[in-house]
């Protein structure tokens, strides 16, 4: 029974669970000093840290936390629930295309969030540390910088998951499947598809706006929606995706 659930999974999201599965173990049975540092190099940093590296906008996606098993459970759980209709409908090449895409632009969207608030985060975090004035600290790092200075600390922003790519999914769900009855655990009546999404969306973005320290990147969820809208959007315009799904 179990290996006839597993073979009827599409290609593109067996893969991908796979893919996350076997990254996560390898990382499990590794030393920790390992692990981190194959969180160093795949792992999404800042684009103006040392350790940034392109490729990171890609490789982030597939990595997930040791120390949290609920991490990766939830995003492949997800991913098995939803990723297997969209994929049908989709195809498996534009489901992995969409897939990726939501996850890269997940990525950018975190790195703009950074770029906005990495300053004022570091900067608090240093003038407490050292007791020193809040616009000394600044007018450090903006020196640093225009010297083409490298600044370790800002390795320290750094994100890790496929929650970004996981969004992106249920946003295409709820825009192709938008009445489908829904259900969430202790919750004992059904939620239209579309509502659920809203309010994962909504709630994602106070969270965000709320600054809270939780370690999680809610814009990068928020990015994943949104670029997950625009792709969703435009199929539907261009009559790939027909809009007959309840």
């Amino acid at each position: 029974m179990r290996s006839s659930i597993f073979s009827n999974i599409p290609p593109v999201t067996k893969s991908i669970i796979i893919i996350n599965a076997i990254v996560w173990a390898v990382m499990m049975i590794m030393p920790q000093s390992a692990a981190e540092s194959i969180i160093d190099f795949g792992g999404l940093h800042y684009l103006k840290a040392p350790d940034f590296n392109p490729i990171q906008l890609f490789t982030y996606m597939f990595m997930h936390s040791t120390r949290d098993f609920a991490h990766i459970l939830f995003n492949m759980f997800t991913l098995f629930m939803f990723g297997i209709t969209l994929e049908r409908v989709l195809g498996s090449e534009r489901f992995l295309f969409y897939y990726i895409s939501c996850g890269v632009g997940a990525a950018l969207i975190q790195e703009a969030v950074w770029a906005v608030t990495w300053e004022d985060l570091f900067v608090k975090q240093i003038a407490n540390f050292q007791n020193v004035d809040f616009d000394e600290v600044r007018q450090a790092i903006d020196s640093a910088l225009a010297m083409g200075q490298e600044l370790p600390f800002l390795n320290n922003l750094i994100t890790i998951g496929a929650s970004g790519a996981i969004y992106g999914v249920l946003l295409a769900f709820g825009m192709i499947f938008p009445n489908r009855p829904l259900y969430l655990i202790f919750v004992p009546i059904p939620i239209k598809a579309k509502w659920m999404v809203l309010g994962y969306g909504v709630i994602e973005l106070l969270i965000g706006l709320s600054e809270a320290n939780d370690g999680v990147a809610h814009f990068a969820h928020l990015g994943g929606m949104i670029f997950g809208f625009i792709m969703i959007y435009i199929w539907k315009k261009k009559g790939i995706i027909n809009g007959q799904y309840f």
